[in-house]
This record gives structure tokens, sequence and C-alpha cells, in this order.
């Protein structure tokens, strides 16, 4: 279970994942608000946060005895004599709050409940504290996708060098002649690029510098993300098709379907990933 802390107007507070799902300790968001636990307690004494957890767990959790919950609620409202505590929405059916009693929270201390009850708390609290708990939770979460950012792109790093030698080792044992000059050597490097240039941007290095010619670099160097992975997917494959002994059309007409198939598959994850990003900067509670 991965254990995170962000510092809200001063004050520490601990978020933890569980099932990708984060959890914030409010145990530790009273801490600085007279009354400490006790607040916690008397929140959940609050009508308002019986309707509001019954709703989200309906919402949120399959397995969840809504039925169960809203007799009980009902039953003791009647008498009023019913409130929660931290031990009944941490029962099996719940999944919303969770104490350090739970098997799953073992360890770290105090109670939690995941980030849209957090929220929901935190504004009971201070309509001020939950503006900063949303604001350092984003960060929190930017910083988060940022680092995982920048492994995925250590990793591609990686990944294209490897290919590119795979490529160039190919066609070095099938397609040169060990009797050939250097610049011929050279030529075929370049036509054997020009290849997967052909397949992936349906144009010659020539070409695109013909209808760009303002432009600085090659047309590898303003190619999108998605086609650089593409392009290095491309080296690869293109090494197997020069040792099956493929023909250069042959090849050709095979690189360009991959690559037609994997753009499509890397602009859609790519869109959904955007509204991911959205969904976080915007959240609703």
């Amino acid at each position: 279970m991965k254990k995170r802390a962000i510092n809200v107007k001063g004050t520490a507070v601990t978020v933890v994942e569980r099932h990708e799902q984060d959890y914030i300790s409010l145990t530790d968001m009273v801490q600085g608000f007279d009354g400490g636990s006790a607040l916690i307690e008397q929140w959940l004494r609050n009508k308002d946060t019986v309707l509001f957890l019954g709703v989200w767990e309906q919402l949120n959790n399959a397995a969840f005895n809504s039925l169960e919950f809203k007799g009980g609620a009902d039953s003791g409202e009647h008498q009023h004599r019913f409130y929660l505590s931290v031990e009944k929405v941490d029962k099996p059916g719940p999944t919303g709050c969770r104490s350090d009693s739970a098997p799953a929270l073992a360890g770290h201390g105090g109670t939690y409940a995941h980030k849209d009850i957090a929220f929901e708390f935190g504004s009971w609290l201070s309509p001020e504290f939950k503006l900063y708990l949303i604001k350092e939770f984003q960060r929190l979460k930017e910083a988060e996708a940022s680092s995982q950012s920048l492994e995925w792109n250590c990793s591609y790093a990686r990944t294209a060098q490897v290919n590119y030698r795979i490529h160039t080792d190919a066609i070095k044992a099938h397609l040169i002649p060990p009797v050939l000059t250097k610049a011929k050597i050279s030529g075929v490097y370049a036509t054997e690029a020009d290849l997967l240039n052909m397949a992936l941007f349906g144009l010659t290095a020539t070409e695109w510098k013909r209808a760009n010619p303002s432009l600085q670099g090659n047309m590898r160097d303003h190619a999108t993300l998605e086609q650089l992975v593409v392009l290095s997917n491309l080296e690869s494959i293109n090494a197997v098709l020069i040792q099956q002994g493929l023909a250069t059309s042959m090849r050709l007409q095979q690189l360009n379907g991959i690559a037609i198939a994997q753009m499509h598959s890397l602009t859609a994850a790519r869109a959904g990933d955007r509204l991911l990003a959205v969904g976080r900067k915007n959240p609703k509670n």
C-alpha cells in the first residue's frame, strides 16, 4: 500500500492508496482543530453525513446493503438515538471509511476516508481547509503523474535505442555486401530510413524538407510522441522483415498497415489520458 503525505496549512495529512483509490486520514485532518478526533464522531452523528455516506456507497460500492443501512438510519432517527461511528462504517459492507483496525490499513494509524468523503468532511471542518486540502491533493497527483511520465519517457528512450540497434544490425547483416564503400553503405541506411518515413509519414526526408523549407531539423524532429513511439516499433519490425528476405515493396506495405493501426491505438489512448487529467483537475467534491 502506497503511503504519502501532503501539507495542508501546516498540518501533515497522510494519503494512502488502496485498490487504486486514494484514502485521506481524517485523524490527521482534525489535528489543528479544537476537539481533535472527537470531531470525526460528531460529524458521523450528523443526519446530512448519514445521507451523504449512504448515497456515496450506493454509487461506488456494488456490495453495499443500502436497505439495511437506510433501515438502521431511519429507525434510529425516529428514536433520536441513531448515529454512525467509525466502527459502524468500518464494517465489511461500506468502503468509504476505514479505521486502522481494518486489515487493509493496519499500521497506518487513525481513521481514513475516500477522497470524496474526506473533502466533504473538510468542508464541514472549514471551507477554507477544504480548499487547501483539494489544492494540495491535486498538487500531489500532478507530481505523481509527472513522475510517471518521466519514467515512461526514460523507458521509451531505452527501447528506442535498442530498436535502432536491432534495425541497423539487420540492415548491415542482410542488405550491405562487405565490398561497398562507406558512401554506398550510408546510402543503404538512408534508403531504409526513408522506407520507415514513407510507412509512417507518407514522405521521404527529402520530400518533407522541400515541403517545409522554413523548418529547422528533419521530419523526425517535428514528430509527435505517438509518431516517435510507432517509428521505434517499426524499426524492430522492419529488422524482422529484412531477416525474412521480404522485398522492399512488401515491407513498405506491411509497415504502413502496422503504422496506421498503432497510431489509431496511441492517439485514442492519449485522448483518454487527457480526459482523466481534466477529471483530476476538476474534482466534483
